[in-house]
């Protein structure tokens, strides 16, 4: 039978126990950070990946309708100019 001294096993509950505080105090101050930095982030403008794409197919779609009015346009003034000829 093995006996167990006080002593030491009084340490090791309170190594046990100063470990686990430590790992909380990790979690925590990580937590804090993090929550942290989210605040200061939302106050910037940043947008999400999605509305940034979004906005770019937007702008290529405004794009090509805006060569295909300037090339209607042309066409129109030719036309014009032709008739004003006759």
């Amino acid at each position: 039978m093995q006996s167990e001294n006080p002593l030491l096993a009084d340490l090791a509950k309170l190594v046990n126990s100063a470990a686990g505080t430590v790992a909380g105090m990790g979690r925590e101050a990580r937590d804090a950070a993090r929550e942290r930095l989210k605040e200061r982030m939302g106050g910037l403008d940043f947008v999400s990946r999605e509305e940034f794409d979004t906005v770019k197919a937007m702008a290529a779609k405004a794009r090509e309708e805006n060569e295909k009015l300037s090339e209607r346009i042309a066409a129109l003034e030719a036309a014009l100019a032709a008739k004003a000829k006759n």
